[in-house]
């Protein structure tokens, strides 16, 4: 059952659809997830960005869902914070830690496989990068706060964090980056993405045999070094 958005507004601002939450959980409730996030939680051992995932895994080869992975309950400490404006529980839901100066670089969620997109914010602040060709807009991931990508701003715009230890606020002051997580949650997409955006849409891509276009020059490229390595090596004498 679709949840009333009485909290839940669209921000004045291009890219449109982005739709913002303030407090989706309060700072009380923020530190006790942040408490389980540090001493609870099994986190994968390297540096930089690092990620937990719940529901179907996601998948960084192919950017859905790994079949190879079954599926993982959602546990009790993130269960009240599935949003419930959908008419279903989210199908993959990412928790990913950000230390100090990490970020993560300009992308869009993939069409084909997700549709809906929200994005829960913990601990420090960051800013986020929207582009779309020479249009550039930050905006800033105030902690607790939900957003919602929709419409323009999930299929026609990418979104980034940039690698980089503080962010300039409009006023001019410098802020220094602290520790961050985040909860993404995504949804399977029923049907195929027609947004029709060929450098964005890999549905559109696909449509259009941009992919296989694009694997061809792969294949091609690595063909041809390893020819070029082959004639390099010197011939086989013969005693």
């Amino acid at each position: 059952m679709e949840k009333a958005r009485s909290n839940f507004k669209e921000l004045p601002i291009e890219p449109h659809g982005i739709i913002w939450e303030d407090d989706f959980v309060d700072a009380e409730h923020e530190q006790r997830l942040i408490s389980i996030f540090l001493k609870e939680l099994k986190w994968p051992d390297r540096p930089g960005r690092i990620s937990l995932h719940y529901g179907y895994t996601f998948d960084y080869k192919t950017f859905g869902i790994d079949p190879e992975i079954p599926y993982k309950e959602f546990p009790e400490w993130l269960q009240p914070l599935i949003p419930t404006t959908e008419d279903r529980p989210p199908d993959q839901v990412c928790l990913q830690y950000y230390p100090p100066g990490a970020g993560i670089p300009p992308h869009v969620d993939a069409h084909k496989p997700y549709d809906q997109l929200y994005a829960l914010s913990l601990g420090a602040p960051a800013m986020m990068l929207f582009r779309r060709g020479e249009q550039r807009l930050e905006v800033d991931l105030t902690p607790r706060s939900m957003m919602q990508m929709s419409g323009d701003s999930r299929l026609h715009w990418t979104h980034g964090i940039k690698k980089r230890k503080t962010d300039t606020l409009p006023d001019g002051t410098i802020r220094p980056r602290e520790n961050r997580w985040s909860i993404t949650y995504r949804w399977l997409r029923e049907g195929e993405c027609e947004c029709g955006n060929l450098e964005l849409c890999d549905t559109a891509q696909r449509r259009n045999g941009v992919e296989k276009e694009k694997r061809s020059v792969k294949e091609l490229a690595e063909k041809a070094a390893a020819e070029k390595v082959n004639t390099e090596q010197p011939a086989a004498t013969v005693a």
